[in-house]
């Protein structure tokens, strides 16, 4: 945000705001109050509504295209493909793979984003999403948890355990305004099998995450594939739709997430490759992140890697998935190359656009 703010742009939308009233300055207040992190750049904007996009697209379009390596929101469009038949391969050796996640966010049409949201609109997410889930049926049935329900111990062990948020404190959450009214019309919907979880009010109106312990990616992704589909057809039938437009995709909050919203991950023991000082660099051609395995911020623990795909748009779901699975697997091909005291390669960078 702070690259591409200048006076001029500033001074060219600073008088402007959405129908529902979101300002240039609520979009920049999260980047203002945290000018910079001493490892990585981060966006440093949010938007309150979907139409905030549109009014502000001279300052969000260039952060979009600098923060996802060059889409273009103004002339690329986004593709949405998620038959899960299309993968290839995707069962992880599981002496390094310790579990598998898909996830996604989507916004409900014609209300507020969590940053600009009113009390009555957080509610409203809530109730029409927990209406929709009602009727999922079969091994996607399950039931929602109310986090003003909840004790703290409660709450403390979801998130443990790798299912629930963590409670709001982060400054993305508290500077944007998200964190407002806290614990307020916030929770967890999972099955019953706790492998397909719909988080409600966190940083997005929803998160769709699809997990399970060990290396079948292919089998969470499936699941996935046929629980979001089937979520989006509820809510449809309730009246209501997702925010999605063919320039970014599905909207959310955050710009990083624009596009397919997807961020595929998998946990993987990386002992030997972890120390190599060439990782960052295999990461970045492979089209790679990593984190620590609690999210974002977090240190790594017993040379165990949250490794996830670096971008959400420009691709499919299908293809970012496959670029994890081949990755990964590359990764691991490594790991086990350097166990045998074997050299290794920098592979060469995948091409973003195709």
């Amino acid at each position: 945000m702070a690259s591409h703010l200048t006076p001029a742009v500033y001074a060219k939308l600073c008088d402007k705001s959405t129908l529902k009233g979101y300002t240039l300055d609520q979009a920049i207040q999260t980047g203002v109050d945290n000018p910079g992190h001493p490892f990585e750049i981060s966006v440093g904007m949010v938007a309150g509504d979907e139409e905030s996009y549109e009014v502000f697209a001279d300052i969000y379009n260039p952060v979009i295209k600098e923060r996802h390596n060059g889409y273009d929101p103004s002339t690329m469009k986004q593709q949405t493909d998620l038959d899960a038949s299309k993968i290839r391969g995707g069962e992880f050796d599981e002496k390094y793979v310790l579990s598998s996640r898909v996830r996604t966010g989507r916004s409900i049409r014609g209300l507020s984003l969590p940053p600009a949201c009113t009390r009555a609109e957080r509610r409203e997410v809530e109730r029409v999403v927990i209406d929709a889930l009602t009727g999922l049926r079969g091994d996607l049935a399950g039931k929602y948890y109310s986090l003003c329900q909840m004790t703290d111990k409660e709450q403390q062990q979801l998130i443990d355990d790798h299912f629930l948020f963590n409670k709001p404190v982060s400054p993305l959450m508290t500077c944007a305004g998200m964190a407002r009214d806290w614990p307020d019309a916030r929770g967890i919907w999972h099955n019953n099998e706790k492998t397909f979880l719909v988080w409600i009010n966190e940083e997005d109106h929803t998160r769709v995450i699809s997990m399970e312990k060990g290396g079948n990616m292919k089998r969470v992704f499936e699941r996935f594939c046929r629980g979001l589909q089937e979520v989006e057809k509820l809510i449809q039938e309730k009246g209501w739709k997702f925010m999605w437009n063919e320039r970014l995709g599905y909207i959310l909050t955050c710009p990083s997430n624009l596009g397919t919203a997807l961020r595929t991950s998998v946990h993987v023991t990386l002992p030997h490759l972890g120390k190599d000082p060439r990782f960052d660099k295999i990461l970045d051609n492979l089209q790679l992140q990593k984190r620590g395995t609690g999210g974002e911020d977090t240190a790594v623990i017993r040379n165990t890697f949250d490794i996830s795909n670096l971008y959400r748009i420009g691709q499919s779901e299908v293809q970012l998935v496959q670029t994890v699975i081949d990755g990964v697997n590359y990764l691991i091909e490594c790991e086990k190359r350097l166990e045998k005291g074997q050299d290794i390669t920098i592979p060469v960078p995948i091409r973003q656009f195709k």
